[in-house]
């Protein structure tokens, strides 16, 4: 089983999200991809978050695809961190070939992610183009730290057999959605 993990807050969740998934499905060549909603974001103000429930509510009635799962899994394991619902999947589930899967502007700050060079040594990484990240992303800390594991586009497709590090940049269409922008009514 090949399962895409995308992590956020998805608050709200939109049809960009949706767009990534299904990007993540189509060139990872994955059977699922699993949407886990943070009980919060370490690196964001917690006041602005709408309440767990409701945010994995909208979520689900917005995935309508069958091949995406959405989950609270990080509120019933207790964690806080990618690092550590990455390392509960990979212990849990040994035989599972998980890639995380993240946008284009989070790369940019991965570096200050907790442990961010273990996320990339748990499990291979896509990430898919965001707008005005496409030439930013790659130049980013942690891109550069990793840039010998980085795997062509053209490879994408064998990313999940592949052992980490190991990680990708999916370049295509893109969605401007935003949640921030989206919340603040722009």
């Amino acid at each position: 089983m090949r399962i895409g993990l995308y992590g956020g807050s998805f608050n709200p969740a939109h049809a960009g999200h949706r767009h990534v998934s299904r990007t993540a499905l189509r060139r990872l060549a994955l059977d699922r991809v699993w949407w886990l909603v943070t009980p919060g974001n370490p690196l964001k103000d917690h006041r602005l978050l709408a309440p767990l429930p409701e945010r994995v509510a909208q979520a689900r009635a917005l995935a309508a695809d069958p091949r995406i799962a959405v989950t609270a899994i990080e509120a019933g394991i207790g964690s806080h961190y990618t690092v550590d619902t990455l390392r509960w999947l990979v212990r849990r589930r040994p035989v599972v070939h998980f890639v995380w899967i993240m946008g284009a502007d989070s790369l940019g700050s991965l570096h200050r992610w907790r442990h961010f060079e273990e996320i990339l040594s748990l499990m291979p990484v896509a990430v898919i183009d965001r707008p005005g990240h496409t030439l930013k992303a790659p130049s980013a800390r942690a891109a550069r730290a990793f840039a010998a594991a980085r795997v062509p586009e053209a490879a994408a497709s064998t990313l999940a057999g592949r052992r980490p590090p190991a990680w990708t940049f999916l370049h295509g269409p893109r969605s401007d959605l935003s949640s921030t922008a989206l919340r603040s009514g722009a």
